[in-house]
């Protein structure tokens, strides 16, 4: 059995001295481009794999990312991490799960438990956690690099988010489109900056359209297929109905369609429903939900890239933005 390639044989083969590898392997920052080519071409040819252990020693560093999350959406974060875990592939970085409570207090435990035990290189931070000021307090007084999904607050470091008041005032634009007037909307979990930003949009798209906002048709949800169940309940039991219910996201609106077919409901002809983010679940209902396709996946590999290429080389970094879709779907029609 051949033996494992040595960080020495691609020295060796590259013509480089040991440092010069080992600054490649951990994408350092100051190596010619034409010498990177040479050694990971050796490497390449020798089949060589740094051992993450030797890499941590020699860098001081864990070459571990953290995702630190809460949200009730498992969609949204299976998306999340996909992409996260894409650039961490890149980039020879392991990831690290850590799920965190809303509650100040807890929130602070867990993530200086996790810096003591683990020692991740960065922390990546979701929804709403992104805008937890204790946290973000915390982070940058011990400067720990993290990085930002969707915050609703700027702040200097890395972060990434589209466009979320456009798209949900794009939604209600469609739905005013095929003939709608009386269109309810289920809110997000009060934490999220999303679920401001969503209702800004759904406001903004009725005023747009000269319709008249009516409290009675907005209705607290919580991001969960649960609270959408809730919220339907109490959307269907007014008189006059909602010819249509826009949901802050898909998980609440498949909570809409199983209490409108409960009752005996026909989508799109007597009532239309639709979502926000495009999760699995879109696809998976029936009738298919019309929803806005939020690129979960890419904004955590943008995210992560982000914060990899900051922990090489720390300057200020911007804010990063990417682009929504309106996927219409067979949940909305014109009203009876």
């Amino acid at each position: 059995m051949a033996s494992r390639a040595r960080i020495e044989d691609v020295a060796a083969a590259a013509g480089v001295s040991i440092k010069t590898v080992s600054r490649v392997m951990n994408r350092e920052p100051n190596v010619r481009p034409e010498t990177r080519d040479r050694v990971m071409q050796a490497a390449e040819a020798l089949r060589y794999t740094p051992h993450v252990s030797a890499r941590s020693l020699a860098g001081s560093r864990s070459f571990n990312i953290a995702l630190v999350y809460n949200n009730p959406s498992d969609n949204y974060i299976m998306g999340v991490i996909s992409g996260v875990l894409d650039a961490c592939a890149c980039e020879q970085y392991h990831l690290m799960l850590s799920p965190a409570a809303l509650e100040p207090e807890s929130l602070l435990a867990s993530v200086d438990e996790l810096m003591a035990r683990s020692r991740p290189d960065g922390l990546i931070l979701t929804p709403p956690l992104t805008d937890a000021p204790e946290l973000l307090d915390r982070l940058t007084g011990l400067e720990i690099p993290f990085a930002r999904i969707s915050p609703k607050q700027a702040r200097d470091g890395v972060s990434v988010a589209m466009d979320e008041p456009r798209a949900a005032e794009q939604m209600v634009e469609h739905l005013v489109a095929l003939g709608h007037r009386r269109i309810a909307h289920i809110v997000g979990h009060p934490a999220h900056g999303a679920s401001g930003w969503r209702l800004e949009g759904y406001r903004s798209g009725l005023a747009r359209a000269g319709i008249r906002f009516d409290p009675a048709l907005v209705v607290q949800g919580a991001f969960s297929f649960e609270s959408g169940v809730i919220a339907a309940k109490q959307l269907l039991d007014l008189d006059p109905l909602p010819t249509a219910i826009f949901a802050a996201n898909d998980d609440m609106a498949a909570g809409v369609l199983y209490v409108a077919h409960e009752r005996g409901l026909r989508l799109p002809q007597d009532l239309s429903v639709c979502g926000f983010d495009d999760t699995p679940i879109a696809r998976q209902l029936f009738p298919s939900l019309t929803t806005i396709h939020q690129p979960t996946r890419e904004m955590g590999r943008i995210v992560t890239q982000a914060l990899l290429t900051y922990l090489r080389d720390p300057r200020p970094e911007s804010a990063y933005r990417v682009a929504h879709t309106l996927m219409v779907r067979q949940s909305t029609g014109r009203p009876a």
